[in-house]
């Protein structure tokens, strides 16, 4: 007797496409309980990138860690979540034995897969080559890929558009603001002597990164239970002014001096780029600029006050049509 429905991808960021996937998952969960069967809803993905097995110079900076990949995918609709460690073996597989090894065993109702979706040795496997590999023993579902703003959404796009900084067009497509999360470092401590302190968070080479330049957005403890996100002026690069080497997301929370991050796990959320990152002539006219940031930062997050949930504020999708990247 089937006993799920499952979800196969990469869902790198889980993004509005896999959010449809896993509610379109849950929508036939639901159905199929209604006809007696008690089906949980399975998410299947890969890590690492297959691109880090096979040419790692290549791969992608990811859009989350593995931890957050998981989280997310609880929380917009997968009961289980299942990881396959992906390494030369694995990509060795024929498509039968992927489907033997990693699909039959869940025992699935229904198998949805986004219109990109290969999988088996030399990606020979796609959404048809799946339902051919059923044998009528499951039901295959391929979804079309999601549009947002008349863009279809993918997480190499999203890397795109962060890259370029422009933040508020990867949060339409990731459904949420883009976050990057960390433990606070001590950083060079010229923040206090300017009167701007600042949470310091190195950056990951394996995660995508905004980039260079300053944003506003929101910092959120996140060792505190229930705590508020605090608004911040955030910069991401390497200090020019001071010639900088490493770069760093430094978070000042608006007015407050008051904060001890050291040593804490925070999450950045990243709503709008205020500027390119720029060298000053001299530390008067970084603090002016300063100045002009924070005040541009507050009139920004006054209209976006950000809802409850796993990561920052969410931001609806402007139409549906489904997908995986």
């Amino acid at each position: 007797m089937p006993h799920s429905v499952v979800v196969i991808g990469n869902f790198d960021g889980v993004h509005q496409g896999h959010q449809r996937l896993l509610q379109v998952a849950r929508e036939r969960a639901h159905t199929l309980a209604e006809g007696g069967r008690d089906l949980k809803v399975i998410a299947v993905t890969l890590w690492p990138h297959p691109m880090t097995v096979f040419a790692a110079d290549r791969a992608p900076r990811l859009l989350t860690t593995l931890d957050d990949r998981l989280r997310l995918l609880r929380h917009y609709g997968a009961d289980e979540v299942r990881v396959i460690q992906f390494n030369r073996e694995v990509a060795s597989w024929s498509p039968e034995r992927f489907v033997d090894t990693m699909v039959r065993p869940l025992n699935p109702a229904v198998v949805i897969v986004g219109a990109n979706f290969t999988f088996g040795k030399g990606a020979r496997g796609t959404g048809e080559t799946l339902r051919e590999l059923s044998g009528g023993d499951f039901e295959v579902q391929n979804l079309g890929l999601v549009s947002v703003g008349g863009r279809k959404t993918s997480s190499s796009f999203i890397r795109r558009t962060l890259a370029a900084g422009d933040v508020a067009t990867a949060a339409h497509h990731l459904g949420r603001t883009f976050r990057v999360t960390g433990v606070v470092m001590v950083g060079d401590q010229r923040g206090h002597t300017l009167g701007f302190p600042t949470a310091n968070l190195a950056i990951s080479a394996e995660l995508a990164t905004p980039g260079d330049g300053v944003y506003a957005g929101w910092l959120t403890p996140l060792d505190e239970p229930d705590a508020e996100p605090l608004e911040a002026a955030i910069s991401v690069g390497t200090n020019p002014t001071f010639d900088g080497v490493e770069r760093r997301v430094e978070s000042y929370v608006v007015d407050r001096t008051d904060l001890h991050l050291y040593g804490r796990h925070i999450a950045v959320d990243f709503v709008e780029h205020l500027r390119g990152m720029a060298r000053f002539h001299d530390i008067d006219e970084l603090i002016t600029q300063m100045h002009s940031d924070v005040k541009r930062t507050r009139e920004v997050l006054d209209a976006t006050r950000p809802t409850a949930g796993v990561t920052g504020a969410g931001i609806p999708a402007d139409s549906w049509s489904a997908q995986r990247d």
